[in-house]
């Protein structure tokens, strides 16, 4: 098994660090280490920014931090971006991109169990980005179906190299705009959408999942063929945990589920402990056992992380990086309580 369960632990990787080895010694803090992405240290190190790169069309302004796309631009910068297709090294994240991730690829994991990288996908990408008449190049019929494959190229790409690394390599799609596409408000037909989530998962090898913090339609997610869900449990669990149809589906194809269970938001963390967090777990999960999903079984197939992201603590990292001790400790208490490995 690729990703594995037994409540080991992992995180999102933006973090609120401006220090390389020190957001570096945080995320080898957690069993599933991963490269963190750090947008306060530079503007390249933003997951938008990183995702962007050798996309046609982008206007890219470092010193007002903004990312924008030109419809001339891409026309006339098209041809040569097909011309790289076959060339996936073309589709990698460049050391001026990302630092921190060339970093990480001169680490030595072979005494990890799997290791972990992230790419922002399309359905965010594409909501983010705007053109010149400030619309989302998502809705545009030309250059969404680039898009599509242009950033499934660029996972593609990246968990090639990670796999050069260690053999139980996998990638998370971070999707935070999936809680927007199946709304009315969206101007993005709900059909439409489905058919290019179901499309750009098909030309992403595996180990591929998904990452999200919010609360989207809950039987699509979990409907995709994903080897891995980190999803937002804090916040969310309740309303998850009642899809048990769709949640044992998912598990039955072999699916891992990470639960982001401890805030790492300044207001949120002092409110907790160890024991409140995993009184809210063992919550979910007996909810799921009533449900007929076997405890032993799900926890086999389920991994723990903090809940979320978070770059504006007044504390700077040092929320963040106890929310990773206690995502820690958490797992550790319930691997023996579960006697798990």
């Amino acid at each position: 098994m690729p990703i594995p369960g037994n409540l080991l632990t992992t995180a999102m990787a933006v973090m609120p660090h401006r220090d390389v080895d020190a957001a570096l010694k945080a995320a080898l803090s957690l069993d599933i280490p991963f490269w963190p992405q750090l947008p306060l240290y530079n503007y390249y190190e933003d997951m938008y920014v990183q995702a962007s790169e050798h996309f046609p069309g982008i206007v890219l302004d470092m010193e007002n931090r903004t990312l924008r796309f030109s419809m001339d631009k891409f026309v006339r910068e098209l041809e040569d971006a097909l011309a790289h297709f076959e060339e996936l090294a073309y589709f990698d994240i460049s050391e001026t991109y990302s630092v921190v991730y060339h970093r990480f690829l001169q680490m030595d994991f072979s005494d990890r169990r799997a290791i972990r990288g992230q790419l922002e996908g399309p359905i965010s990408f594409g909501f983010n980005v705007r053109d010149q008449d400030d619309r989302p190049i998502l809705f545009d019929e030309t250059v969404r179906p680039f898009m599509l494959e242009f950033m499934a190229r660029r996972v593609n790409a990246q968990l090639k190299r990670l796999k050069g690394l260690h053999p139980n390599a996998f990638m998370f799609v971070d999707e935070p705009g999936l809680q927007f596409v199946f709304s009315g408000m969206s101007g993005y037909n709900n059909t439409l959408a489905g058919k290019d989530m179901e499309y750009f998962f098909s030309l992403i090898e595996r180990p591929r999942g998904v990452h999200l913090c919010g609360n989207p339609d809950w039987d699509f997610l979990l409907g995709l063929d994903l080897d891995v869900l980190s999803l937002d449990m804090y916040t969310n669990g309740e309303i998850f945990v009642s899809y048990a149809g769709s949640i044992r589906k998912y598990l039955e194809r072999g699916g891992i589920l990470i639960w982001g269970i401890t805030p790492t938001n300044f207001q949120f963390f002092e409110k907790e402990e160890l024991d409140s967090l995993e009184k809210r777990l063992l919550d979910l999960w007996d909810r799921l056992d009533r449900q007929g999903i076997d405890r032993e079984y799900l926890l086999s197939r389920s991994m723990l992380s903090p809940a979320t992201c978070c770059l504006v603590n007044p504390d700077g990292v040092v929320t963040v990086e106890n929310a990773f001790k206690l995502t820690q400790d958490l797992s550790r208490r319930l691997r023996m309580r579960f006697a798990l490995e």
